[in-house]
């Protein structure tokens, strides 16, 4: 059994029977295995880009994946043919400070392994310190709560995070005149 500590929580979370997963296997989005509960099925990655807020690219194994991490909205600062939203690069320059190019991470799925775009669904670990970076990013006022069923199991951590980093005005929530109105 192998424990993950989750900064900002004082938590752990027991991943146990981890296996890496090899998503190259079989490129057929309906024959990746699903999330196992029991299992809590992980893979290991290496961060390679940082799209923006709520985005990241990764190498896992020699494949490139685009991974959206679950439970957090970001304002958009690439979304084509809109503006750049208050606070969307500061989002995208903290997600970077967070897990620059280079680091290494853990993914942690939940009950669906991509969304609508094919991207990756994923709970996001920097493998150095075990910091829960989807987490941070709310709890630092960069992110606000998305909570899309059925993959909700942190939501209410997330919800949390967010809402103390309100109550304090910190990140967008101090910065941006409208914060709501940037999470639809």
């Amino acid at each position: 059994m192998r424990v993950l500590y989750i900064a900002g929580l004082g938590a752990a979370i027991a991943l146990c029977s981890c296996r890496s997963l090899s998503l190259t296997d079989d490129p057929t989005p309906a024959n990746r295995p699903l999330f196992d509960p029991a299992t809590a099925h992980a893979t290991f990655a290496t961060v390679t880009k940082v799209v923006d807020g709520d985005t990241i690219e990764v190498i896992l194994g020699t494949t490139r994946e685009r991974v959206r991490l679950i439970g957090i909205d970001t304002p958009e600062s690439v979304k084509p043919d809109s503006p750049i939203e208050c606070f969307g690069i500061e989002a995208s320059s903290w997600l970077t400070q967070l897990i620059a190019v280079g680091t290494e991470v853990e993914l942690v799925r939940d009950a669906e392994l991509r969304d609508v775009y094919d991207r990756l669904l994923a709970y996001v670990f920097r493998r150095s310190d075990g910091l829960f970076v989807n987490l941070a990013m709310a709890n630092d006022g960069y992110a606000g709560s998305l909570a899309i069923a059925p993959n909700t199991t942190f939501t209410e951590d997330i919800r949390t995070a967010v809402a103390q980093a309100r109550s304090r005005r910190l990140g967008l929530w101090g910065a941006c005149p409208n914060p709501d109105g940037l999470f639809r």
